[in-house]
């Protein structure tokens, strides 16, 4: 028998801040993190804004020593990771470090790094090359250092999926736990992708929106007059833990994590299925591992991106799994004021997703303004609502076709 997995602790590094009752009002009021680019110089790009994070201190998780050996990326997933165990409350000299574990997303890693280095290889040569490097850029020295940090000596891998990579590793670690291979594992995403190199690839790919005069309102998910995503950084991480496990040290539970699906388009490596057949199986899957029926969810956090092509998907998608229950359920874009944090966009999704059905509130999209004929669901514009949430579903789709769908629910 599958053992049953909850969240007891969460944290998060995003362009609203890092403080979780901070990060959930500003969602709750719609207000935005993003703005004119602040970390990189905007006069060298078209694309001028960006959901960065202009102040951000790792400080409080990582000592100066540590910091040198770490990439940005890597240090977002150190702050959120202790963040999400002081939330827990977990002691963590009480529990087994063999059983602990660490299963972490990221899209594409140490990015600035990379281009620091390459810049040194091309100007000053290939002795000044950092003996860092490759520490420091690898996808999982994220989990890596996390583990090396808290001693947890149990499963732990890192998940490229792009902007699924985050909901993959949680899918992971929701099987590492229901199949007795670890009792704890925090899990999510880390992203640092505002740099040089990644503006420039994905303002030229026309996949960022050119809202420059108003960043506030650029991220536009399902709106008719969306442009493109709005590329953000940062980290969510969360505490899964086996039920009895939580239970017994008495650990306040912001839900149970219900069931996991992940599938592929197999079409085009950045469009998605125009119809949303991935991602539709994606959502069945989690349902059916689940044991669950479409109508039993209340609250899905869309993918939601605010491209022309990926929300007319998605809308389709939840149609086709959903039947007429599609427009029963509540369903929001948080990417509206937090912007797209691509591999960490799962993690800090499904910490908000948690907070929806922990308080009971479906957050708004920001800037739904003019509906998209072709996105006719509802999106629950601008204004956050009360309702009872008993189920949510948090999918992620990304580059290569890659679709994931997590399934949360109160503890029955």
């Amino acid at each position: 028998m599958k053992r049953r997995v909850v969240v007891t602790g969460m944290g998060a590094v995003t362009p609203l801040g890092q403080e979780l009752p901070e990060i959930w009002e500003s969602v709750l009021q719609g207000r935005s993190g993003i703005h004119l680019l602040s970390i990189i110089e905007p006069d060298r790009f078209k694309v001028k804004i960006a959901g960065d994070i202009p102040d951000f201190d790792a400080s409080q998780y990582c000592d100066s020593r540590e910091l040198k050996r770490l990439d940005r990326f890597s240090q977002f997933a150190m702050v959120a990771c202790g963040k999400a165990l002081d939330d827990s409350g977990l002691d963590l000299g009480a529990v087994d470090p063999d059983r602990c574990g660490v299963i972490v997303g990221s899209g594409i890693g140490g990015l600035s790094e990379i281009e620091l280095q390459v810049e040194r290889l091309l100007y000053k040569g290939a002795d000044r090359v950092s003996p860092l490097t490759v520490p420091k850029m690898m996808l999982n020295a994220a989990g890596g250092n996390m583990a090396i940090r808290y001693g947890f000596r149990g499963p732990n891998f890192s998940v490229a999926t792009a902007c699924a990579s985050a909901t993959n590793a949680m899918g992971s670690a929701l099987r590492a736990i229901q199949y007795n291979e670890a009792d704890i594992v925090i899990s999510g995403g880390s992203e640092a992708a505002v740099t040089a190199m990644g503006v420039s690839a994905f303002q030229n790919m026309k996949a960022l929106s050119m809202r420059n005069e108003e960043p506030h309102r650029a991220s536009r998910p399902f709106d008719a007059d969306r442009d493109g995503f709005v590329l953000a950084e940062g980290a969510g991480m969360l505490v899964f833990e086996e039920l009895e496990h939580a239970r017994a040290r008495g650990a306040r539970i912001y839900g149970e994590v219900l069931g996991f699906g992940a599938s592929c388009d197999a079409g085009h490596i950045t469009q998605p299925d125009p119809q949303g057949m991935g991602a539709s199986r994606a959502m069945a899957a989690a349902l059916q591992d689940a044991g669950m029926e479409p109508a039993t969810v209340d609250y899905i956090n869309a993918h939601g991106t605010g491209t022309p092509l990926g929300d007319k998907a998605e809308t389709q998608a939840v149609k086709a799994v959903f039947g007429k229950h599609a427009y029963d359920v509540s369903i929001s874009s948080t990417k509206s004021v937090l912007g797209h944090s691509l591999g960490a966009s799962g993690g800090i999704e499904m910490v908000l997703t948690l907070l929806a059905v922990y308080h009971n509130v479906v957050p708004p999209t920001a800037n739904l303004e003019t509906p998209d004929p072709a996105c006719d669901l509802n999106y629950t514009p601008l204004q956050a609502v009360e309702r009872e949430i008993g189920t949510a579903m948090n999918n992620s789709f990304g580059f290569g076709g890659h679709n994931a769908s997590i399934l949360c629910g109160k503890v029955r």
